[in-house]
């Protein structure tokens, strides 16, 4: 990523000197999230005297996504994401959070670097760590259906219920965090909100999902900005949909270049070096003959584009196909053969690395900060195609770096902490510019934290740490805990001398058993030498005799010495086994659960106050501002502190 501008007047000058015609263009999955933040672009520019248009999108050819669990009915549902029964989920065309909230999942991982006895915490409390991973303040919303249609075909009103009761749920659980004496303002900003979302509604049996997030696009960057936006609508379905009318716009001069017979390999081997190793195909994982793009074919899916010099294959669920006499020679001969096969409405999308050089061509993409981490690899094929002769002129990105909980500092509100930001912040109730001021202490608190709790291997360790940083009950617990360790430190005094005891004997029957077995053979050697077949005497018998007693005073030996060890096990057992001892060690065992306990909800908070509030600073649902502020004064004062970068693709 390039270097932020020393101001964002820099950073728009050099646009304009670098791509003064193209339109602004933000595209997003959801309405509900980070994107109408950018309608602090539209401002700054428009303030700066700048005449260029900016293009809000909606990006409707991603499938919605799909439950990782079995729901018990067909439908929509909202899911938290955690890292037990929903592990796997992805939400993006559906995703909430509340204030401060973000898809920050505590993952078992960090849990067990961080010292928690996962395992028993699963085995003592099962269940409890679905709840202990789940990413606080969000939830995304799923479909049970086994459909295969693209966001820009998914009908609003099967869906529409879940979606708005979800969002009213992250809506009321942020103006529950929101006290003082400017709560009314507050509770009419939510009320305003809410009342949008459900206006758009309107007409939902003949409305998709992709529709009604673009009619309220305007409502909520004109609310997020807190005056009126001017602004375009559109949808990818629309930007990059591939006909012969279509196909001459530059968005498609990529895909030109891995169609036309000369350039083709020069361009899949620039693909395939740009993705390698990543989780990213290379061309040959598709199939032979695959390009990276997909087409999608209204009521057919979407697919990757495989093109043979015959004929093309298009691998929607159910793969289409369509030939030809002569090898394509150019994107508009592709254009052509798709309208005539399917009709003038399909879509050609590009994959990851090739989706932001088609748009690029007409548009100054501007993205978040962190957003879109595929940009570099992008960079990096836009390069190779260009030391090839092959080079596309592309706009360049505007890049956008926000720090809303600095900016906090202008603003008047007041804030009930949720339970999670309590105790890192120490307090229930603050002032925004109490915020703005212990945030960043809180989340250095909480790594440190992390760390400290990492090296408390022991029980007593837990617990004494927990006597001197969370004080309350745990200094009886921890004085009672000392006391039982006390207890068994005797115990094990006892139990020591009594192992010791039995060591001795256990040594002098291994040495008897060596006697016995001695004794034995000298007993078995005089049999063969003087009896066994053999003339023998009366002395030779006596001699018998005494080897035989001999045997028999080692054995009984032996039994003696065991005799006696079974009486020193039996005390040993005795006092493991003593209800006193079993009451202590349960009563022990408990006090070491219940501080395992509080070292994972610590780590949760820590977690939530650190890696959770960055996330949530650097994405944050643009809607939080109206209700928080609906004075605008922190959306002024993030645009104003906002910082932005120009960040070329060639």
């Amino acid at each position: 990523m390039e270097e932020f501008c020393k101001s964002q007047e820099a950073a728009l000058a050099e646009l304009h000197r670098t791509a003064p015609n193209a339109p602004f263009l933000a595209l997003g999955q959801t309405v509900f999230w980070d994107e109408p933040m950018k309608s602090g672009v539209i401002q700054t520019s428009s303030r700066l005297g700048y005449k260029r248009r900016f293009t809000a999108g909606v990006h409707d050819t991603d499938y919605f996504a799909k439950s990782p669990i079995r729901l018990r009915k067909r439908g929509f549902k909202a899911l938290p994401h955690n890292d037990t029964t929903t592990k796997g989920l992805w939400s993006a065309a559906g995703e909430f959070s509340f204030l401060f909230g973000s898809e920050t999942v505590i993952s078992r991982d960090v849990m067990r670097h961080a010292g928690a006895k996962v395992a028993r915490i699963e085995h003592e409390r099962p269940g409890m760590m679905d709840e202990l991973t789940e990413a606080w303040g969000w939830r995304g919303i799923v479909s049970s259906n086994e459909s295969f249609r693209i966001a820009a075909e998914k009908p609003l009103a099967p869906l529409f219920k879940e979606l708005y009761s979800t969002f009213e749920w992250a809506v009321e659980a942020s103006f529950q965090s929101i006290t003082g004496k400017r709560r009314k303002e507050s509770r009419k900003a939510a009320d305003a909100l809410l009342a949008a979302v459900c206006n758009a509604s309107e007409d939902a049996e003949n409305t998709t999902l992709s529709e009604y997030y673009q009619r309220l696009i305007p409502s909520l960057y004109s609310l997020s900005a807190g005056e009126e936006i001017d602004l375009d609508v559109t949808s990818t379905t629309q930007l990059l949909k591939f006909s012969r009318s279509t196909v001459r716009q530059g968005r498609f001069d990529l895909l030109d270049l891995f169609v036309r017979p000369e350039t083709r390999q020069d361009a899949e081997n620039a693909y395939n070096e740009a993705v390698a190793g990543s989780e990213i195909y290379t061309l040959d994982r598709f199939g032979t003959g695959a390009i990276p793009f997909d087409l999608y074919i209204p009521g057919r899916g979407r697919g990757t584009i495989r093109l043979g010099n015959r004929g093309c294959v298009v691998m929607t669920p159910i793969p289409v196909a369509f030939s030809f006499k002569q090898p394509l020679r150019s994107a508009a001969e592709l254009a052509e053969k798709v309208e005539h096969a399917f009709g003038p409405d399909c879509v050609l999308i590009g994959k990851a690395v090739t989706l932001i050089g088609m748009l690029a061509r007409d548009y100054v993409f501007v993205f978040h900060e962190g957003a879109s981490g595929y940009v570099w690899r992008s960079r990096q094929m836009h390069q190779t195609l260009a030391k090839q002769g092959h080079g596309l002129k592309l706009n360049p990105i505007l890049r956008v770096s926000y720090e809303p909980w600095d900016a906090l500092a202008d603003c008047a509100a007041w804030f009930k902490l949720p339970e999670p930001l309590r105790r890192p912040f120490g307090t229930e109730e603050l002032s925004a510019a109490g915020f703005a001021l212990r945030w960043r202490e809180a989340v250095k608190e909480g790594r440190s934290m992390l760390e400290e709790l990492a090296g408390l291997k022991r029980p007593l360790s837990l617990i004494r740490w927990l006597q001197g940083e969370a004080g309350g009950h745990w200094e009886a617990l921890g004085k009672e805990y000392e006391r039982l360790h006390d207890q068994f430190v005797g115990l094990n005094d006892e139990l020591n001398t009594l192992r010791a005891k039995k060591k001795p004997i256990l040594d002098r029957i291994k040495h008897l058993k060596a006697e016995r077995v001695t004794a034995e053979k000298a007993k078995g050697d005089h049999w063969r030498e003087k009896i066994f077949e053999k003339e023998h005497t009366q002395k030779d018998l006596a001699a018998r005799e005494e080897l035989t007693d001999a045997v028999k005073r080692i054995q009984h030996e032996i039994e003696d010495a065991w005799a006696e060890w079974r009486v020193i096990q039996h005390r040993q057992d005795s006092l493991v086994a003593s209800k006193r001892v079993e009451k202590a060690r349960a009563r022990r065992q408990s006090i070491s659960l219940e501080a395992e306990l509080m070292r994972i909800r610590l780590i949760r908070e820590a977690v939530i106050a650190s890696d959770g509030l960055e996330k949530a600073g650097h994405r944050p649902a643009a809607w939080w501002q109206s209700v928080v502020s609906p004075s605008g004064q922190w959306h002024q004062s993030t645009m104003q502190r906002a910082r932005y970068s120009v960040e070329p693709l060639t």
